[in-house]
């Protein structure tokens, strides 16, 4: 069985390679049925006469920071075929991808998972938003099938280990968001934020973040602009603010001082000539944007113009990660409760890997019983001594236990008929003096 890990993120890959890699809302379904049915036709092109029944586990997880998949599977060569199938889904060259991208093999996975979902790989230390994200990612798997017991119980501890680490110790003490990052910047282009008209593309919990950290400095206008316009409205009306359409974009883009977006769009929702049309309006006064999307809903050739402070996701994490000297204790305690957790899991992993051994087992006694049982109760129907019957059924199975052990033993030669004499008489001492009725 083989557990493991691959993927991009904020720390291996740039914005334009992430968005590249990133999956969208609508695409995560299909997507993991795709790789699921690849891994089947591969074990099935590969699989020797007699092999092991194929397992396919898999979890997708897609953020602006990170692409990670989540794999299971009997397939020794499995992270290459999770990395080919990344590239060929994304029409991205396998070779340019492999200097970005990190393959973690069993309890490298599991702790990495673990870190993940505590805030600790985070872009903002200790940050809670990704949990939400991973459980989104592990509903879906389990929606399509891709879910079994390996990753089921990974993400089951996952969310217990995230709970222990944000309840006893202060990862997220001292934290900057990205929202307040997006205002600290804002602060160093305009000098009153309370005379500045703020533009909201989209109605999502980042927008939600955002909207709520510059409507407390009261803005002259707070507008949403979201694709359902409802929705949009409904988030507008908690800061006081009005909601437009998209398509109003093009026409009143000029009117803000302040463009924040962050919108699931897979194509940018803001040209470079929207925003040069826009500046030409405003008399060439300057325009701070943030595009918090991955993919980007603003072109980045718009940083280019002169009048335009444009920052992407990874231009906040600089500033973010200031007061990070802060939260080196709770991360050293976090990383200590993670490690112990880790090792939980793999010894829960080891358990696991006898279980096909203890069924094989379980399945040849249940034969040994029937063949046995059914040959004692043809005895009794023909008129046999009950007494006789059951001598011979205990004796019968007596046998048949015995004689793998005892062929065993005999066949071999060395090392390995001690090890095969230290096993027996392991098991001989566990059983002696114990009823095993």
């Amino acid at each position: 069985m083989q557990l493991f890990a691959i993927g991009v993120n904020h720390q291996t890959a740039p914005i334009a390679l992430r968005e590249r890699l990133a999956f969208s809302v609508e695409q995560l379904k299909p997507a993991l049925q795709m790789l699921k049915s690849a891994w089947l036709r591969r074990e099935a092109a590969q699989m020797k006469p007699r092999a092991a029944p194929s397992l396919v586990e898999a979890a997708l997880l897609s953020t602006c920071n990170r692409t990670e998949i989540y794999c299971v599977t009997n397939t020794q060569a499995a992270r290459e075929h999770a990395i080919s199938w990344l590239a060929e889904y994304h029409q991205f060259p396998a070779d340019k991808l492999a200097s970005h991208i990190y393959t973690l093999p069993q309890s490298e996975a599991v702790r990495h998972a673990f870190r993940v979902a505590s805030g600790l790989d985070s872009m903002v230390l200790g940050e809670t938003q990704i949990l939400g994200q991973l459980k989104d990612a592990v509903r879906t798997a389990s929606e399509v099938g891709a879910l079994g017991t390996y990753l089921n119980q990974l993400f089951q501890r996952t969310f217990a280990v995230a709970k222990e680490v944000r309840g006893q110790t202060e990862i997220g003490a001292h934290s900057v968001s990205m929202a307040a990052a997006a205002v600290r910047l804002a602060q160093r282009i305009f000098e009153n934020l309370a005379d500045q008209r703020i533009l909201f593309i989209g109605a999502g919990e980042m927008i939600e973040l955002c909207a709520t950290h510059f409507a407390a400095h009261k803005p002259r206008a707070l507008v949403i602009a979201n694709r359902t316009l409802e929705r949009g409205s409904k988030l507008a009306h908690r800061f006081n603010g009005q909601a437009i359409a998209l398509s109003e974009l093009p026409a009143r883009l000029h009117e803000f001082d302040i463009v924040i977006s962050c919108t699931a769009s897979t194509l940018p929702l803001i040209g470079l000539g929207a925003v040069e049309r826009a500046l030409r309006a405003r008399r060439r006064r300057p325009i701070f944007m943030v595009d918090l999307a991955v993919p980007r809903d603003i072109e980045p050739e718009a940083a280019q113009l002169q009048d335009v402070f444009l920052y992407t996701v990874d231009d906040l994490g600089a500033v973010v990660r200031e007061g990070h000297t802060l939260r080196q204790a709770a991360v050293t305690q976090a990383e200590a409760i993670i490690e112990t957790r880790v090792q939980h899991f793999m010894q829960w992993l080891d358990a696991r890997s006898v279980v096909p051994v203890i069924r094989s087992l379980q399945s040849q006694a249940d034969t040994f019983k029937r063949i046995e049982l059914e040959r004692a109760q043809k005895m009794l129907a023909r008129g046999d001594d009950p007494a006789i019957v059951l001598a011979a059924l205990a004796q019968a199975l007596t046998n048949k236990f015995m004689h793998g052990p005892m062929r065993a033993l005999n066949q071999a030669q060395g090392d390995k008929r001690k090890q095969i004499t230290e096993l027996l008489t392991g098991l001989i001492e566990q059983t002696q003096g114990h009823d095993l009725s």
